[in-house]
């Protein structure tokens, strides 16, 4: 019968591996399964290394190539001490893990079934052993997205045997990283990154996101992954500089895993500081990726530029490759597709507008967008836009009264419309009121976003509208 533990050697090759060193942490399995041969953490790693490999690299042969190997790390586990509380936890792990690559591959039927299985197997182990933390580091999650469903599909969670809350699984994420605070805990920063992505994404709360996941103390010249998540925090919560400056310390060699995505973040965070050297990292991307996602949204991108900077042959040229190049699966590449397909040119003005916005260019965006003014003979399109645009940046300038007079326009403009302005500025507005405890407004404001049903961004904005709802509901029901 195997055992369980994160010896030294493990722990060592664990952190190789989260830091994409995957060379080395090869070499260190080897010497695991000699120096350990029943220490059965080692097809944890091993899965761990195979699944962050295939999210990352997005290689479809790869993925038909690997997959196959999680049913046999699951019968070597289940040979395992079952007195273990690692036992089922790293089962439930494996499914988990498994769960979110295939939904990078479309495979959404065997992701759901796996989403079960791990949730099942966590829920046993919480209760077999309710002292074992890194239990609650993977219920809380599942609890906390559980939470974002709405009324009216909880039929499907019913069915799935699946309940939860945002505020269950905060308080179990908390629970997790207090440990972690205090003691030596292996899943430290990842407890640290999924608390903080839950502040952000699910509590909408930006300043306490970055706060928290920069307490963790993260090593962004050491690992692309770590660079990677700071980089994208930084700009979600439009620290643009600062997104720059990290990305500028990742580590590069041959001892990493090739992260070429990371060129692209680079590419649109210069693009939104308006700098002429943005294309050259975002054709890098295009030239490394051996994936099949953010290829459109490259594309996208590079006409942006040549409108920017007044090119309009190569702007052509762009929006064709986005059509023809790439998938249409995650949100970023269907909306990149719809504008190209569309055949409608973003205006430059409201374009570098947008850009300087989400770069957290506030001061100069409010500036530039002054100076235009509404145009003679504007589109009902471009008004929408406008409108859209000036909410936005009132909004975070904390100017509530102006932002909401500018997101109501918009919604009134552009609710009945395909782009995402008008349910995004729903969604402002309800966060608005929400946090001046009007929460029947909110309300109403979150469930009308649910109403509509852009092209662009549909399911993440959905999901924004539905976390604002079950927030609403754990303070007011």
């Amino acid at each position: 019968m195997g055992y369980f533990h994160y010896s030294s050697l493990a722990r060592t090759t664990y952190d190789q591996i989260m830091s994409l060193r995957f060379d080395a942490a090869r070499s260190n399995l080897v010497k695991l399964r000699l120096t350990e041969p029943e220490n059965l953490i080692v097809h944890s790693l091993e899965n761990y290394m195979d699944c962050l490999s295939l999210f990352i690299g997005e290689h479809p042969e790869t993925y038909e190539l690997l997959k196959g190997h999680k049913y046999t790390r699951l019968e070597a586990i289940e040979e395992g001490d079952r007195s273990s509380p690692y036992y089922l936890y790293l089962q439930a792990d494996i499914h988990l893990q498994w769960a979110i690559t295939r939904v990078k591959f479309e495979d959404y039927f065997r992701a759901v079934l796996e989403i079960k299985k791990a949730f099942k197997l966590l829920e046993r182990n919480a209760r077999e052993f309710p002292d074992f933390l890194p239990t609650y580091k993977n219920l809380g999650l599942l609890h906390a997205l559980i939470g974002t469903v709405p009324d009216q599909y909880r039929w499907g969670l019913k069915l799935l045997g699946m309940s939860g809350t945002i505020t269950e699984g905060k308080s179990e994420l908390q629970e997790v990283l207090q440990y972690a605070k205090q003691h030596d805990f292996i899943f430290h920063d990842e407890i640290y990154v999924m608390y903080s992505y839950l502040l952000l994404h699910l509590e909408n709360d930006k300043a306490q996101a970055w706060e928290t996941l920069q307490e963790a103390n993260l090593s962004v010249d050491s690992s692309p992954l770590v660079c990677f998540v700071m980089a994208n925090m930084a700009m979600q919560t439009n620290q643009n500089d600062k997104a720059i400056a990290i990305l500028k310390q990742r580590p590069t060699g041959s001892q990493y895993l090739p992260f070429p995505y990371l060129y692209l973040m680079e590419g649109i965070a210069r693009l939104n500081r308006m700098e002429a050297s943005a294309d050259q990292y975002l054709m890098r991307f295009l030239k490394e990726t051996r994936g099949i996602h953010y290829i459109k949204e490259a594309y996208q991108k590079l006409s942006w530029y040549a409108i920017l900077f007044d090119k309009p042959d190569y702007y052509q040229s762009y929006v064709e490759s986005c059509k023809k190049l790439g998938t249409d699966v995650i949100d970023e590449d269907k909306t990149a597709l719809h504008e190209a397909k569309s055949g409608r040119k973003p205006d430059k003005d409201l374009l570098a507008a947008r850009l300087l916005f989400d770069g957290g260019y506030y001061d100069r965006a409010s500036t530039y967008l002054d100076s235009v003014g509404i145009k003679t003979g504007a589109d009902p399109a471009w008004l929408l836009e406008y409108h859209y645009r000036l909410g936005r940046i009132y909004h975070e300038l904390g100017e509530d009264d102006r932002a909401i007079s500018y997101y109501d326009i918009a919604i009134s403009e552009g609710k009945h419309e395909s782009t995402y302005y008008a349910c995004n500025a729903s969604i402002m507005k309800g966060i608005i009121l929400e946090n001046k405890e009007l929460y029947e407004a909110a309300t109403k404001s979150y469930e009308l976003a649910l109403s509509m049903h852009p092209d662009e961004y549909q399911a993440s904005l959905h999901q924004k509208a539905k976390a604002g709802l079950q927030r609403i509901r754990q303070i007011s029901p």
